[in-house]
C-alpha cells in the first residue's frame, strides 16, 4: 500500500506542478508529500525529480516512470470496471466536472429521471467554468467545450454551441435595437470576469471578422448572473445557446445583430479517461446524456 501511495504522490506532484500544491489538494503536508516521493526514489534507486529547479521538473527516468505509473493507474481502473460489470444494478459514485451553466440547463432538468432509473448511484458535481484534467484525482467525467489541451483522454463530441448576443424585449424597447455591432459600445453590456474567448464579441461584415471591444458595466464568474441581469432588462449579454436557448424560444431574450453573426461555433465534449473496459456507471451516464441531447437539442435556428 505504501508503494501505491508513493507512486500516487509522484503523479500528483507532477499534475499539480509542486509538492505544496499537490499536498493541499490531497490533504497532506508538503513534508509528507516530499517524504513519500523520497522513499519512492530510494526504493527505485533513481532520481525522478530535478532538485533545485524553480518549477518541478522530471528527470529522464522520471518521465519514463510517470508513463508506467499512469499505466498502472489505468490498469487498476480497468480492474474496477470489470468488477462493476457483474452486478445487475449499477451502484457506486460518479464524480462529474463541468460548467455551472451547462449543469443547470442541460443536466439538471433530467437528472432526477436518471437517479430514479439508477437508485444505487450517487453523483458528485464539481462545477467550474474552466476545464482542468482532474481524472487522477477521482473525476470520472468532464463536460467542456472549445480547444482542449492535448492529452491521452477520450473526448466524444456531443454538439456544437453558438454564442448569441441578445437582450430582453424591455431593454430593447427602452434603449433601442443596435443596428451595427459598433453601437454596442454605447449600450449597457455584461460579460465574464476571467480571461476567456467567451468575452470576444466577434462579428462578421463583408466577409471580414472583427471583435467589438465592449466595456462591461459589471462582470461575473457565473453566466447565470449575466442571464439574470439580461432577463431583468438591465443590458446586453453574449451567452451560449445551450444556456439561453429556452429564453430565446420563449421570447424572454431576443437575439440581435444576426446579420453580422459569426459562423464560428464551439464544439462541446464529454471527456473521460479510458476507452477500454469503461465503468458501466460512466457509460450509463454518457448514454443517458447523449439520448437526452438528441431528444432536446440546444441549437437555435435564429
Amino acid at each position: 500500500m505504501d508503494s501505491y501511495r508513493q507512486m500516487m504522490a509522484f503523479i500528483w506532484a507532477h499534475e499539480h506542478g509542486s509538492f505544496s500544491a499537490a499536498a493541499r489538494a490531497h490533504d497532506l503536508t508538503p513534508s509528507a508529500m516530499s517524504k513519500l516521493i523520497g522513499r519512492l526514489e530510494n526504493r527505485l534507486g533513481i532520481r525522478l525529480i530535478q532538485r533545485g529547479a524553480r518549477q518541478l521538473t522530471l528527470t529522464e527516468e522520471g518521465v519514463a516512470y510517470l508513463k508506467s505509473a499512469r499505466n498502472v493507474v489505468a490498469a487498476m481502473n480497468e480492474a474496477d470496471s470489470l468488477a462493476e460489470a457483474f452486478p445487475i444494478q449499477l451502484s457506486g459514485a460518479l464524480k462529474i466536472r463541468t460548467m455551472p451553466t451547462f449543469a443547470r440547463h442541460q443536466i439538471l432538468p433530467w437528472l432526477p429521471e436518471f437517479l430514479n432509473q439508477y437508485p444505487l448511484l450517487s453523483i458528485d458535481f464539481e462545477l467550474n467554468a474552466v476545464y482542468q484534467d482532474d481524472f487522477d484525482r477521482g473525476v470520472d467525467i468532464a463536460i467542456y467545450g472549445g480547444m482542449l489541451p492535448s492529452s491521452s483522454r477520450i473526448a466524444a463530441k456531443i454538439g456544437e454551441s453558438e454564442w448569441i448576443t441578445c437582450a430582453s424585449p424591455a431593454y430593447l424597447k427602452k434603449q433601442g435595437i443596435p443596428q451595427h455591432p459598433q453601437e454596442l459600445v454605447n449600450h449597457r453590456c455584461f460579460h465574464f470576469n476571467f480571461s476567456s474567448s467567451w468575452n470576444n464579441w466577434d462579428f462578421v461584415e463583408n466577409n471580414q471578422s472583427f471583435i467589438v471591444p465592449v466595456k462591461p458595466i459589471a462582470s461575473f464568474s457565473q453566466g447565470d448572473f449575466l442571464r439574470d441581469l439580461a432577463l431583468r432588462g438591465e443590458g446586453v449579454i453574449r451567452l451560449a445557446d445551450y444556456h439561453i436557448g429556452d429564453d430565446i424560444r420563449q421570447g424572454r431574450l431576443v437575439p440581435i445583430l444576426r446579420d453580422f453573426k459569426s459562423n464560428i461555433t464551439e464544439p462541446q465534449y464529454v471527456i473521460y479517461a479510458y476507452r477500454k473496459l469503461q465503468s458501466p456507471r460512466i457509460r450509463a451516464f454518457i448514454d443517458f446524456l447523449q439520448d437526452k441531447l438528441k431528444q432536446s437539442p440546444w441549437r437555435i435556428d435564429a
